[in-house]
């Protein structure tokens, strides 16, 4: 009786070890910051001129200036109305929300910058790598997203529009869907 009674608690311990666990990793795949919305996660600039902060204020100094709205970021962190973002380069600093938006666009394989004339970011008629080729995108060609299922974005870029393959760009994470 005393076994039984002892590889019971034992059971019961090893369990919520297990779904402490898988709790842990639950939470940490969804984290969410002060605003409630997930972190990290993609946005795009708002303004064609952005200071990008070493800290969250305006007390802060200004180490770069965005020129170009639209851009896509990724926001890492959240204080206050303030947002720690990294760009396609992998610079980090501190942007005040209001100059955000939620809107998504992405960029073509900006890793791949400077490889070669020969390097593209196919943009096909369908989302299926057998569909025909529409677009030829250079990398760190500028794209708007309007959904993405996981594989595939829908994307606008210079009057062509059509899918690219979602581990081709930066601005969605893979197997991020979204409409």
């Amino acid at each position: 009786m005393h076994s039984k009674v002892l590889k019971s608690c034992l059971a019961l311990a090893i369990g919520f070890v297990l779904s402490a666990g898988t709790v842990e990793m639950a939470s940490a795949q969804a984290a969410k910051g002060p605003s409630g919305l997930p972190l990290p996660r993609f946005v795009t600039l708002k303004s064609k001129r952005v200071n990008l902060r070493i800290g969250p204020g305006t007390d802060y100094a200004a180490s770069w200036m965005y020129l170009k709205a639209g851009l896509p970021v990724e926001i890492i962190q959240e204080y206050d109305n303030w947002r720690q973002i990294r760009d396609a380069d992998g610079t980090e600093g501190w942007v005040n929300q209001s100059l955000l938006s939620g809107s998504r666009a992405a960029i073509a394989a900006p890793w791949m910058k400077g490889k070669g004339k020969s390097v593209y970011v196919n943009m096909r008629r369908d989302a299926l790598p057998s569909a025909s080729i529409i677009a030829k995108l250079e990398p760190g060609v500028m794209m708007n997203i309007g959904e993405c299922n996981g594989d595939w974005c829908f994307a606008k870029s210079d009057g062509a529009e059509g899918w690219v393959a979602q581990s081709e760009i930066w601005g969605a994470y893979p197997g991020e869907a979204f409409k």
